[in-house]
């Protein structure tokens, strides 16, 4: 089962972040929320195994905290 673990705020962090979490072996999907027309301003979840999800919440917080 797939876990929203963040909600980014448009597409271009949704691929950084899932980027960071693919380079720590964590499979990750991405699905935007709306349907606003500007795809690129579009809020998007980021979705991982349930069984990840606790690793994956903890890898983003310290990446977020980071920056």
């Amino acid at each position: 089962m797939w876990t929203v673990i963040y909600i980014a705020p448009n597409v271009d962090i949704a691929e950084q972040y899932k980027k960071h979490l693919t380079d720590e072996s964590i499979f990750v999907q991405l699905r935007p929320v709306s349907g606003n027309k500007n795809k690129m301003d579009s809020l998007v979840e980021i979705l991982v195994s349930q069984s990840e999800a606790e690793e994956a919440h903890e890898i983003l917080t310290n990446l977020i905290n980071r920056s």
